[in-house]
């Protein structure tokens, strides 16, 4: 059966029709053309589909298109501002935190979200953090020097 809702994306109010059963990742890739939210393995396993939801990171694989009526989501393009990368995205970029980028939309999510909650972690603190996305390419070295540089930003804030 198909519902209508209406959720803030990014900033942005939007009315879309979605079925009960479509989760939150698929209302915001094929119903909404957000993009920068990756499928990967439609089990909550690979953390690759994490977006802000309501203010706090989740699986979008894992949550029902209906539950976001009346919610607030955020993804990796919603967290630049103005046109400006947000200092998570120029860390990443500084420090060359992907390979083939796929993972890198999760990561810049989650780390926003834990670099607002925790501006001073420890390496050991951003690893348990970042435990659950899963990355092929880099070896999580650089992912990890990205989200440790840019908490410099957080902490000034």
């Amino acid at each position: 059966m198909a519902r209508t809702i209406t959720l803030k994306l990014n900033g942005r109010m939007r009315t879309v029709e979605v079925e009960d059963n479509e989760t939150l990742l698929e209302v915001l890739r094929d119903r909404l053309g957000e993009m920068s939210v990756k499928a990967a393995c439609w089990k909550g396993e690979c953390g690759l589909c994490t977006v802000l939801f309501n203010g706090r990171p989740v699986k979008s694989c894992m949550v029902l298109g209906v539950e976001a009526d009346g919610g607030e989501v955020v993804t990796a393009a919603g967290i630049s501002r103005d046109g400006e990368l947000a200092p998570v995205q120029k860390a990443f970029i500084e420090h060359g935190a992907f390979q083939c980028g796929f993972c890198t939309p999760a990561f810049v999510v989650a780390t926003h979200y834990f670099l607002q909650k925790n501006p001073n972690p420890t390496r050991e603190e951003v690893k348990e953090f970042l435990s659950g996305i899963l990355c092929r390419c880099t070896g999580y070295k650089q992912i990890i020097d990205a989200v440790m540089d840019a908490a410099k930003y957080y902490r000034k804030q």
